[in-house]
């Protein structure tokens, strides 16, 4: 039987510049280069390219946040995002 950790989700955006975020979040939504896509919580490890557009996320707290971004990459593994964005 398969478990599943009830971890919250970590997300770090960071771009040259600055960090535009850092904390727990529910659910990330993002500009994929072949399509918009979503990360939950306990999502499958993923690597990805990501593509002119916002990244909309729902906060722990539930509270929606939009970062507007030029493209970048993110990398989700074990309920922790880091997304380096231009």
């Amino acid at each position: 039987m398969l478990r599943l950790n009830n971890i919250a989700m970590i997300l770090e955006i960071i771009t040259p510049e600055k960090e535009l975020f850092n904390g727990k979040v529910n659910s990330v939504k993002l500009p994929g280069t072949n399509g918009e896509f979503e990360i939950l919580n306990n999502h499958a490890p993923i690597i990805s390219t990501l593509t002119i557009g916002d990244i909309r996320v729902i906060t722990s707290s539930n509270n929606t946040e939009i970062f507007k971004i030029q493209g970048g990459v993110i990398e989700m593994q074990q309920n922790k995002i880091i997304i380096l964005a231009n």
